[in-house]
């Protein structure tokens, strides 16, 4: 990465905990002043309290952001404290388990709200300041599941399916204007969202949650996010097995059908009447 972000001014979203944690450590170590923002400030703030601890740079703040007018207010006091914004990285989510008969219309809005509508919110407050300046960079976390369709996961798989689209097209119109866009797409991570995620409509005693000690850890996600960042990729894709279930789907989609089944035939055997 070399001093790609040194001196560089980072907003990360969802950044207390998780991948968005460590991607506000790893900007720290490598010389950026960074911004963590979250619902949970205290989160942030500790994560801040680490970063300067090792004579980084770092403040917190509250940013919920399924609320636009929050979005623009982070930005616009990032810009006046700053002078600009060189980088946002749209990374809060949140999930949900369930067959899509068993959801409400809440739950979806929820997924939806923060997941794409928080993505959108962010990105597109930073893209007009970032206009202004003919310089800065939009990184907006998806999925794998945003290139593949998973089911009993159709609201999660909805939002970043459409963070998929929102971000390859925002990157071409940014092109010509000196704004760099990049889309990450990760295969599954070892977060506690695998053990605080809600699962609708099942026998939570038979539930088995997946165990994640062979999932890509943070803080290797976070090196390799921010290694090709620097690279300005279009789309980052990892670990490698994720970027063969995505070539294989695109080579033949049916080819994931008796997965889906099984899948499928597993969660209907805890599904609740």
């Amino acid at each position: 990465m070399g001093n790609y972000y040194k001196n560089k001014i980072a907003v990360i979203t969802g950044g207390a905990s998780g991948l968005g944690r460590e991607l506000c450590l790893e900007l720290g170590r490598c010389g950026a002043t960074v911004v963590a923002v979250d619902v949970d400030q205290e989160g942030a703030e500790e994560v801040c309290q680490s970063i300067r601890a090792q004579d980084g740079q770092a403040l917190s703040a509250y940013l919920d952001v399924t609320i636009y007018e929050n979005a623009q207010r982070i930005v616009k006091d990032v810009v006046k404290k700053y002078g600009r914004i060189d980088l946002i990285f749209n990374n809060a989510g949140t999930a949900l388990h369930g067959e899509t008969r068993d959801l409400s219309v809440e739950q979806w809005r929820t997924v939806l709200d923060i997941n794409l509508l928080g993505v959108i919110y962010g990105a597109t407050s930073a893209y007009g300041e970032m206009v202004k300046q003919g310089a800065g960079q939009i990184v907006n976390i998806g999925s794998l599941a945003g290139l593949i369709p998973v089911p009993k996961e159709i609201p999660y798989c909805t939002s970043k399916w459409a963070v998929v689209g929102f971000s390859n097209s925002l990157r071409l119109e940014g092109a010509g204007l000196g704004v760099k866009v990049n889309l990450v797409c990760p295969g599954i991570m070892r977060t506690a969202i695998h053990q605080t995620v809600s699962y609708v409509n099942v026998d939570q005693q038979r539930l088995v949650r997946p165990q994640t000690r062979h999932f890509i850890t943070p803080e290797k996600a976070a090196r390799t996010i921010l290694g090709q960042v620097a690279k300005n990729r279009a789309i980052i894709i990892f670990p490698f097995y994720a970027r063969v279930v995505w070539w294989l789907y695109r080579f033949n989609p049916a080819i994931f059908n008796l997965l889906y089944r099984k899948m499928l035939k597993d969660f209907r055997k805890i599904r609740l009447p």
